[in-house]
């Protein structure tokens, strides 16, 4: 549980940390009970999220916070773990575009683990809410440790990327019929 006045969470290696919210301390286990609310642990065996719970994170997002901004610098998965999160971009016109709730359970913020650019999109907790991320530089340790869960996750991460590319282009095209 989050506890009034805990501090935000520093990076281990120094460098920044992957959100600016409240880190909720969490033992292993409590990660682990975290993830087993995610689609995540669908796939693994308890050992593969044992190995998965050493590499996350967890923190406390109130209704209204900023979990990640669109062009700020990301290094992080994010995994809804309670709550909701909407996700928004802002056009060119800098007008809002809605773009996606995510609901408990599901990922967001996969692009920046992969490739590390900058934000395509903002993501606002709709309501207080429980994040896990996952940075560039654990999943790469992660993966060294277990490669097979290192495939897993990767695999997992094509299929989302793949879904919401589909969706989207689906999207597209309604657009330019119209």
């Amino acid at each position: 549980m989050f506890l009034e006045g805990q501090k935000t969470m520093t990076d281990p290696t120094g460098g920044t940390p992957p959100v600016s919210l409240p880190r909720l301390p969490c033992s292993i286990s409590q990660r682990m009970d975290l993830i087993y609310k995610t689609e995540w642990s669908e796939d693994l065996d308890w050992d593969q999220v044992s190995v998965l719970a050493q590499h996350v994170d967890a923190y406390f997002a109130p209704a209204g916070a900023k979990i990640f901004e669109q062009d700020g610098q990301g290094h992080c998965l994010c995994i809804l773990v309670e709550g909701e999160v909407d996700v928004s971009m802002t056009d060119s016109s800098g007008t809002k575009k809605n773009l996606s709730a995510i609901e408990t359970g599901k990922p967001f913020g996969e692009m920046s683990l992969i490739d590390g650019e900058p934000r395509s999109a903002t993501a606002v907790a709709k309501v207080d809410s429980k994040v896990l991320t996952l940075t560039q530089d654990e999943f790469r340790a992660l993966s060294e440790e277990d490669p097979k869960l290192g495939s897993i996750l990767l695999f997992k991460l094509a299929e989302l990327m793949s879904h919401r590319l589909r969706q989207t282009s689906g999207m597209l095209v309604e657009y330019l019929e119209s």
